[in-house]
């Protein structure tokens, strides 16, 4: 069967699940709308934790993005993991004791004002849709390669299917989507990294044949950094990055992961801050099983392009090449008009322009893996993005009828009323989020890079000072915040020529100190915290029952289940 009959078969049966799931757990309640009625198992909890935080970025474009940056590409890995730990350690536990299920909740009642809530929300918004944009572009660029219609239309019909289980199911029904989510992203990240990593060095295991040697005994990485050099590409695995932006990008990465409201939601969930914690560790172990594969997914699939199209007559190209040309991800312009492709790093010689956002989704391709596999990676592109999608609808959502309508504005208005609400912020939220994956200010990891900077330079401070610091007070935490957010989207707009073209947008000379927009949420969250500090100091300190409350949050007794206020 052809590859477009297995993946109609593969995606259609995945499809069919989860809507399935979505009826059968269709969420009755406001506390089944938002935090699955309290009651998952942590297990299951911490596979619909992984799917959800492993978006389309993480499944589609970061071993992409490896696979062309070579070690400047681990400050992805380093620091969406190394946040997902921080998150669960050192804040998770405490906003769960708190009781609060949305970061504006938390910040409206730690901050005891209305206007830090509404800030709060219009942050979240504005981070959700930011990262919601990269996911979507996600389902239309495996749509438009798989499904073989254009880009738009991808976008459109994952509007369709998220819209369905999102806004009938709620946080129930999406809880257990992600675990069938998860299930089919990991079997189809993992089945295509064995098959080539065994084709390739004769290791089953991708994260040790990596490191392995071909056929003829020279080291795969060794193999590699000479076809990069022989192009005119730096070694493979040196780095070109300055030290102060790696870093800049790792924590910005890191914080952003410990302010994302749709993962901080996944810990209320489940019955007891106990299981909240265990759940936490058995969603890192599921997403280290990705993480630890998409660094040798990334050798894999940049040998094989190299070798497969460098120098090699346009004619004899593989049917998967044209392909991608129909769905404009690959472009080749013969400048010197003699039929080989030159892939080379000079912008006045090179021939071939290739999204790096493809390299996961064409990989079994380039390796002439079975039609199946090919099919399967579909579905499992698929499932990723719509999981983390389905997650930051749901944020979306609760942030505009809980946090705005029920709390700020109608505090009278009944249940019944408040989840009407919600269902129709979520439908409203699931159009935008299509515009966003039809027009995005990027590819898939780097709009995603963007939405962790702006949660970091946000949320981080207010939720860790509102943890740990009883002085910091309202007027504080609402200046930083939106001294914070200013910033970091001022640089980004500016430095990335979104919206404008300024004279400075992509010179890379011109950044400040030398970190990239995607760096800069690490120097809006200093900014946001030296801004929460001074103001905090210089204005009344917050109430005594506000400082009493925040002494209570970290004391370890007493941990309740989950509840809606």
């Amino acid at each position: 069967m052809s590859v477009q009959i297995w993946t109609f078969i593969i995606v259609g049966i995945t499809f069919a699940i989860y809507i399935g799931i979505a009826i059968w757990a269709r969420a009755g309640s406001t506390k089944e709308f938002y935090v699955a009625g309290g009651g998952v198992h942590p297990v299951l909890n911490g596979m619909a934790t992984a799917a959800d935080w492993m978006s389309a970025a993480s499944f589609i474009s970061m071993a992409g993005l490896i696979s062309f940056m070579g070690y400047d590409g681990s400050v992805y890995l380093m620091g969406w993991t190394g946040g997902y730990v921080l998150l669960a350690l050192l804040l998770a536990p405490y906003l769960r004791k708190f009781g609060k299920f949305t970061v504006p909740d938390f910040i409206g009642e730690r901050y005891y004002s209305q206007t830090a809530r509404v800030v709060a929300v219009i942050c979240a918004l504005f981070v959700s849709f930011t990262y919601i944009a990269g996911q979507m572009r996600g389902v239309g660029i495996v749509f438009s390669r798989f499904l073989e219609v254009p880009i738009n239309i991808g976008v459109i019909i994952g509007m369709i299917i998220v819209f369905i289980y999102a806004v009938l199911g709620g946080m129930k029904g999406i809880t257990y989507t992600q675990v069938a989510q998860y299930c089919v992203l990991i079997f189809a990240y993992m089945v295509p990294a064995i098959f080539i990593s065994f084709q390739m060095t004769g290791n089953p295991i991708p994260q040790m044949g990596m490191g392995g040697s071909l056929a003829d005994g020279t080291p795969l990485l060794t193999k590699l950094d000479g076809l990069n050099e022989q192009l005119g590409f730096a070694a493979y695995t040196s780095g070109s990055k300055s030290m102060m932006d790696i870093f800049c990008i790792t924590a910005a990465l890191m914080l952003g992961t410990a302010g994302l409201p749709h993962v901080i939601v996944r810990f209320f969930t489940v019955p007891r801050v106990r299981d909240a914690r265990t759940s936490a560790g058995w969603a890192l172990l599921f997403i280290a099983i990705l993480y630890t594969t998409a660094p040798a997914v990334a050798v894999f699939v940049r040998t094989n392009l190299i070798e497969t199209v460098s120098n090699k007559p346009y004619a004899e190209m593989p049917q998967w090449f044209s392909k991608w040309e129909e769905a404009k991800l690959i472009t080749f312009t013969d400048k010197n008009n003699d039929g080989t492709i030159q892939y080379v790093k000079s912008d006045e010689q090179n021939e071939l322009m290739v999204d790096r956002d493809i390299m996961v989704l064409a990989n079994p391709e380039i390796a002439g893996l079975p039609s199946w596999v090919i099919g399967l990676v579909a579905a499992g592109g698929l499932a990723a993005a719509l999981s983390t999608a389905a997650g930051l609808l749901l944020v979306i959502s609760s942030a505009v009828s809980h946090d705005l309508l029920k709390n700020a504005i109608r505090p009278n208005i009944s249940e019944r009323g408040e989840l009407w609400a919600a269902r129709v912020a979520a439908g409203v939220a699931v159009v935008l989020a299509g515009l966003l994956g039809i027009y995005p200010p990027g590819f898939v990891a780097e709009v995603v890079a963007f939405a962790f900077g702006l949660a970091a330079a946000s949320f981080f401070p207010a939720i860790l000072m509102g943890i740990f610091d009883k002085r910091t007070n309202m007027q504080g935490a609402i200046a930083g915040m939106v001294v914070g957010i200013l910033f970091t989207a001022g640089y980004i707009i500016a430095y990335k020529g979104i919206i404008i073209t300024p004279i400075f947008a992509n010179k890379p000379e011109n950044w400040f100190l030398g970190i990239s927009p995607e760096g800069i949420g690490t120097v809006g969250m200093v900014v946001n915290m030296i801004v929460t500090i001074i103001v905090s100091r210089l204005t009344p300190a917050p109430p005594a029952k506000v400082q009493e409350m925040v002494e209570n949050i970290r004391v370890p007794r007493g941990a309740g289940a989950a509840h809606v206020h």
